[in-house]
């Protein structure tokens, strides 16, 4: 990662919500970090593994797009949150928690969620 130690974590904090998941490190080499809220806790193995896959993306191309595509048929949109960071989400009309748990099961079939 430009400027930093390449170490990017994934921290998370359970709430009334759901769990909320965040990075830290990629601030280090001049990007946002990502943040996704609401997620069911049972999630929170798989969608730990999808912030890292989107934090390898962004760390190689060293800026933030407002869409990646992360394996052959999933997209996630990056929408800037008033923290700075930035919030992965689905294509417009998805709903969000049908949403969190499809991209687990498309990029990794082996969960069982």
């Amino acid at each position: 990662m430009p400027g930093g130690t390449g170490e990017v974590q994934i921290m998370g904090a359970r709430g009334p919500d759901g769990l909320t998941l965040r990075t830290a490190g990629l601030s280090a080499g001049g990007l946002p970090e990502l943040r996704v809220d609401g997620l069911p806790p049972y999630l929170g193995q798989g969608w730990a593994r999808v912030l890292a896959a989107v934090a390898e993306r962004l760390a190689a191309a060293g800026d933030a797009p407002s869409e990646l595509a992360i394996g052959a048929d999933v997209v996630i949109y990056l929408t800037s949150a008033p923290d700075g960071t930035l919030v992965p989400g689905p294509p417009p009309g998805r709903d969000r928690q049908g949403w969190y748990r499809d991209v687990v099961l498309r990029l990794f079939p082996e969960a069982r969620v």
